[in-house]
């Protein structure tokens, strides 16, 4: 007894030892200014896109962060389902691989195939499941960009060709001031933000994603008030999430809703979406906006209805969800393509092809392909910074989208 009496007293006594530590913040967490996220939660924050780990935290978002919900249908809209093995082949790098090879070698999650809308492949790996909703990243981009079809049809914004600083009066005098909503949303701002997360020598973006996301002490979108403009408006393409989440705040003014609010009226519930989906937050709880640029999660069949929505020009089960014609003008190449292909109003187009994309963070991808009537659904968890498998997904695309299924 005395000596467990002993041991007691020398834990409680000595608070500096190893065994009382606590978990500490990294050094680009460290400084002011300082933040009532737990700890621990902003180190889990700091480490969600590490590929030790990514394959988990990807889709367990709601576990990190303040969200806020994007209810679904009372309706879901049943998707017709025929498995078919996947007896197929792609080429990458000169050597054929079967179809399934590209799971494992490019770091898949889940993968969802239509073919003229029905399912004809639905895989799940790594523990996820139909009930697991996965964080879509830059796919939210273009989620975004019906957002913005919605507005139009709905009257709450009257044109593309407007200046976004006469809707949103707090851009005026920065970098933002007499660019069109429509220069915005082809990445053609022309403000000085460079997307570039190198936290190790954080620039404005990395900087950005830590102060907004990881210690939630500002909002992703205040940047753009006292940014400074880097090109003439119009004149370069310069791919920004600062844009995406100024589209946002611009929905949020113009409808007096919540971007999750509107949402869910003009797209997931026309949609027919089975699962509520959601946005991680930015900023302080209950002060933040939905991370409108990057942070819707849903499961990968309600990725799937979206992208088959779109391949059907707006229409889900024969309800009208957007109009053709924005579909049609958003998912069009704003100027010639390159051989890596081109950008629309927030969606990739891709080269030489009908086809085009949400495309993610990491390896996320929601790919519409009207000449075949193929939509595909593939989350994955690539290493951060490393798309060496992109080129093999494409070949994996191409070859998923000539394949015909028995």
């Amino acid at each position: 007894m005395h000596l467990r009496y002993l041991l007691l007293t020398v834990l409680l006594c000595v608070q500096d030892s190893e065994l009382l530590a606590q978990q500490a913040l990294p050094p680009p967490l460290a400084g002011s200014p300082a933040s009532s996220v737990p700890v621990a939660v902003q180190v889990l924050r700091w480490h969600m896109l590490d590929p030790e780990v990514n394959a988990l935290t990807f889709r367990s978002m709601e576990q990190l962060f303040t969200t806020r919900t994007v209810a679904k249908s009372g309706q879901p809209w049943q998707l017709p389902q025929t498995e078919q093995a996947l007896d197929f082949d792609y080429e990458w790098q000169g050597e054929r691989h079967a179809a399934l090879d590209v799971l494992e070698r490019t770091y898949t999650n889940a993968l969802l195939i239509l073919k003229d809308g029905r399912v004809v492949s639905e895989i799940y790996r790594n523990g996820s499941s139909a009930n697991s909703r996965f964080i879509g990243w830059s796919m939210t981009k273009s989620i975004t960009s019906v957002l913005i079809g919605c507005a139009l049809e709905d009257g709450y914004l009257t044109s593309l060709d407007v200046p976004i600083s006469d809707l949103l009066t707090e851009l005026q005098g920065g970098g933002y001031e007499g660019v069109t909503v429509r220069q915005v949303m082809q990445m053609r701002s022309g403000v000085d933000y460079e997307e570039r997360y190198d936290f190790a020598n954080p620039g404005t973006a990395a900087s950005n994603h830590i102060a907004a996301l990881v210690k939630n002490v500002a909002r992703f979108v205040d940047p753009a008030r006292r940014i400074a403009r880097l090109y003439p408006p119009g004149s370069h393409f310069q791919y920004k999430t600062l844009d995406t989440a100024v589209l946002g705040w611009l929905l949020e003014r113009v409808t007096n809703m919540s971007v999750a609010a509107y949402t869910t009226q003009c797209l997931w519930e026309p949609l027919g979406a089975e699962a509520d989906g959601y946005y991680i937050m930015d900023g302080p709880p209950g002060i933040g906006r939905e991370f409108s640029g990057a942070g819707f999660n849903a499961t990968l069949r309600d990725f799937a209805r979206f992208g088959q929505m779109v391949l059907d020009g707006g229409v889900a089960e024969g309800r009208r969800v957007v109009p053709a014609a924005w579909l049609a003008e958003s998912t069009a190449p704003g100027e010639p393509e390159t051989s890596e292909g081109g950008y629309g109003l927030q969606w990739w187009t891709l080269a030489d092809s009908e086809a085009f994309a949400a495309i993610g963070l990491q390896g996320q991808q929601i790919f519409i392909d009207p000449a075949s009537r193929t939509v595909i659904v593939k989350l994955s968890y690539y290493p951060p910074g490393d798309n060496r498998a992109e080129g093999e997904v494409r070949a994996f695309l191409r070859a998923a989208a000539a394949w015909q299924p028995h």
